[in-house]
């Protein structure tokens, strides 16, 4: 009696150990950086279930690229396991363009696109006695021209678009040639209104996460103590989220 209790003991825990497999555990893929498509075959081989919990508006990334993972990659988990995704929107978010209306600064227009995710540039400058320098005259996005009666009746763009405008310039006027290297994006840009000078085009690295705070690792024209720029004139800056270590303390 005593062995068939035994028996049906040591039946009952190695069916539980095989029912369960335990003490077995499985790899999880790193998807990071994957398109959703590639990784759900990829997830496949190891009869993982993939499922997307969230998706932002990413610019700078490609639509359905993977952005974070739960469980982390590499971790070990078991067999049909759910794996948790962040993935780039295959759509991004529209954004309302604000009135030009007691906007017609160019520096103080392209620090409200800005703040909304848009990005601006200097097309062209021409010359008017009658206007103050930076003011907007038209502007123009994917090609289109666009006026204060454009914007007046609604006009949306996808998050993260350049917007190239058409402002008005002076003359001759020359300041010193401002040393952005090393400063955050958001001095950077601060210093630039104050020579009455613009942000141009902005290229972050793959570090960039918050862009007011990434560091300026590069500026063209380049820094010359030396030489004097137009007001007006604008720069590209080249940015990477940590402070350089050549940047003095």
């Amino acid at each position: 009696m005593i062995g068939t209790v035994v028996f049906f003991l040591v039946l009952t825990l190695w069916w539980m150990r095989c029912y369960t497999k335990h003490g077995e555990s499985l790899q999880v893929h790193d998807y990071m950086g994957m398109l959703l498509e590639d990784a759900i075959e990829k997830a496949e081989t190891r009869s993982f279930n993939l499922v997307v919990n969230d998706s932002v508006s990413r610019p700078d990334l490609q639509p359905g690229e993977i952005i974070d993972q739960k469980p982390e990659p590499l971790s070990r988990v078991k067999e049909d396991r759910t794996i948790y995704l962040q993935i780039v929107k295959t759509i991004p978010d529209m954004k309302r363009l604000p009135g030009l209306v007691g906007n017609y600064d160019y520096n103080h227009y392209s620090n409200k696109l800005a703040r909304l995710g848009l990005n601006s540039k200097i097309k062209e400058r021409v010359f008017d006695a009658r206007l103050e320098a930076n003011t907007i005259l038209h502007f123009f996005f994917d090609g289109k021209k666009l006026t204060q009666e454009d914007i007046d009746k609604g006009v949306e763009v996808p998050d993260g678009s350049t917007l190239e405008f058409v402002v008005t310039e002076k003359g001759g006027v020359m300041v010193d040639s401002p040393n952005l290297v090393c400063m955050k994006y958001k001095e950077a840009r601060f210093l630039l209104n104050n020579y009455n000078l613009s942000v141009g085009s902005i290229i972050n690295d793959a570090t960039v996460t918050n862009q007011d705070e990434a560091y300026v690792w590069k500026q063209l024209p380049l820094h010359s103590a030396t030489q004097q720029v137009r007001i007006g004139g604008q720069y590209d800056v080249y940015l990477t989220q940590y402070r350089p270590d050549d940047c003095p303390f």
